[in-house]
This record gives C-alpha cells, structure tokens and sequence, in this order.
C-alpha cells in the first residue's frame, strides 16, 4: 500500500485538491461518491490495491471513459491522491 507520501509543498497540495473535486469530480461526482464514473470513496475503494488506483490514475482505463492523467500528474501526485481518497478526500481549500 502506498503510504507516507508527500507532495512537493502546501500549494500542489492544494491544486491537487481542486483538480480531483474539479476535473475527476465532473465524472465521479462532485462529492465523489459517483455519476458517469464509480464512487471514489473510502467504502467504494476499500478492496482495491493502492497499486492499481495509482494505474488507474496514471493511465486511465481503456475502453472507458477514464482518461490517463499521466501528462499532467507525476507518480508522487497520483500516489498522494489515491491515498487521500482512501481516507477520504479533503473539501477544496482544506
């Protein structure tokens, strides 16, 4: 499991945060718990491997309307977003 990671400082933080409610929030549900794309919450999440979130992440799924976010995340923010997701993702702005 991905654990511990950091992101390089309070501000990436923070544009991470608004990505995941803005971008992955307009297919997962603004509040993450689901709409065109499954649920992103702690419960939804729990038996999936931290590993193959931070794939998902990364390289979308094909064949669906996940797309790879790779171009603009690095392994660090898609490790740390997967991580909050698993505890439960934080309100934009905190």
């Amino acid at each position: 499991m991905v654990t511990g990671t950091a992101v390089a400082d309070g501000a990436r933080e923070r544009e991470l945060v608004r990505l995941v409610r803005q971008d992955c929030g307009s297919c997962h549900g603004m509040l993450l718990t689901g709409g065109l794309g499954q649920p992103l919450t702690p419960e939804a999440l729990r038996e999936k491997p931290a590993e193959s979130l931070v794939a998902t992440v990364l390289h979308g799924r094909p064949g669906t309307a996940m797309p790879p976010w790779k171009s603009i995340l690095s392994e660090r923010d898609a490790e740390w977003i997967v991580e909050r997701l698993l505890r439960g993702f934080p309100k934009e702005g905190g």
